[in-house]
């Protein structure tokens, strides 16, 4: 009986130290994690939205007139100067017409100087009653009709000039020479579907975007001044976001915003003024306007605290019971480092900052509250 009690006391210490020593080992396996409590706050979110780029002046090279292309002055990409001959159209069946339209003028003349003149030999002889004044009315309104016919001349002379003129084709503005769509020898006409070419003023680009209804105000609000005018004086400079994410050296100044909302998107339109004097951006193309809206009540979490997992972003947090889960977020914006979350999390969740790579949901783990500094970002 007393060797049965001591096997039994003996037996339970064992288990009572295998037990003690497993908890030992499982408190020991649980990883710790740095964590961070989510605040709201306020902050300088940074959207982008896709634009559009055009040239200060835009314009399209037309032929006023129909015609063969007898010569090419440019070619494509060169700069040119307001006025500068481009093309040149047969001008000769206009020449014949300008110079046909000058002999009429000169009959005009003519016809006006023989009625005045029969005027003039009238008017003595019917004031000593030689002749009857019917003659003088006659010969008076002869001299009128001429005056008429002289201008009808003169009109029909200067249009044939000017569409001689048209014959050769000049740079209505100065700027860079698109693509040349039509060659030498070419049958043109006014109502060609296809302009000759393209001439950009690129000095300047202004970059069209549209942003919604609840972004614009929120964006003039968070602006100073009584109108909108001042408020977009008061903007603050915006930057582009290139084709490959490249961001274009210089920042661009806000200065138009369009009077009406589209009806059919709600949007609104804005316009960006951008310096090129080095050319390097062009009319026609894409980018993405970074613009800053300062926003209330925001959640901002660093970038390094998420991961990106089937082109969709999340990151951890931890419950109650220090159980890891992993939720999806939705990005309103960026600054700098940061991303600003719209949907994902709320106040007083405990984000995760690092390690992720080996956390799994549900796992129970160890929440360490970070000591780290992180500026710009809404979390303690």
């Amino acid at each position: 009986m007393k060797k049965t009690v001591i096997y039994g006391l003996f037996a339970y210490t064992v288990l009572i130290g295998c037990k003690s020593g497993d908890d030992k080992t499982e408190s020991a396996n649980i990883p710790s994690v740095p964590v961070a409590t989510v605040n709201p706050g306020n902050a300088m979110v940074y959207l982008e939205y896709p634009a559009k780029m055009e040239g200060q002046t835009d314009v399209e090279l037309r032929a006023q007139v129909s015609g063969i292309l007898e010569k090419i002055y440019i070619t494509e990409g060169s700069y040119v100067k307001k006025g500068t001959p481009l093309f040149q159209i047969d001008h000769r069946p206009f020449t014949e017409d300008s110079n046909f339209a000058e002999g009429e003028l000169l009959v005009a003349k003519a016809d006006l100087m023989t009625a005045k003149l029969e005027v003039d030999k009238l008017t003595p002889l019917v004031q000593n009653k030689v002749v009857s004044p019917y003659q003088l009315k006659t010969a008076q309104a002869s001299y009128q009709a001429s005056m008429a016919r002289l201008k009808q001349a003169k009109a029909k002379a200067g249009n044939a000039k000017i569409t001689l003129g048209f014959a050769t084709v000049k740079a209505p503005v100065s700027g860079f020479v698109g693509r040349l769509f039509k060659k030498t020898g070419s049958i043109i006409s006014p109502s060609d579907v296809q302009p000759l070419s393209y001439l950009s003023d690129n000095r300047e680009i202004h970059a069209y975007f549209s942003i919604s209804e609840s972004d614009f105000v929120t964006f003039k609000d968070g602006l100073q001044g009584a109108s909108i005018a001042e408020k977009i004086k008061n903007a603050p400079a915006v930057s582009i976001i290139l084709s490959g994410g490249q961001v274009y050296p210089q920042a661009g100044k806000l200065d138009m915003v369009d009077a009406v909302f589209d009806k059919t998107t709600g949007a609104i339109t804005l316009r960006a003024t951008f310096p090129n004097e080095q050319g390097l951006l062009r009319s026609g193309n894409s980018g993405r306007i970074k613009l800053g809206l300062q926003q209330s009540n925001v959640i901002g979490i660093p970038q390094s605290a998420t991961f990106e997992m089937q082109d969709k972003l999340f990151a951890f947090v931890v419950d109650r019971n220090n159980k890891v889960r992993q939720v999806a977020l939705t990005i309103s914006g960026t600054s700098d480092t940061t991303y600003y979350i719209s949907e994902g999390l709320k106040a007083g969740d405990q984000l995760v900052l690092k390690g992720m790579e080996s956390l799994k949901e549900g796992i129970v783990v160890k929440p360490e509250k970070s000591t780290e500094k992180i500026a710009k970002i809404n979390i303690n």
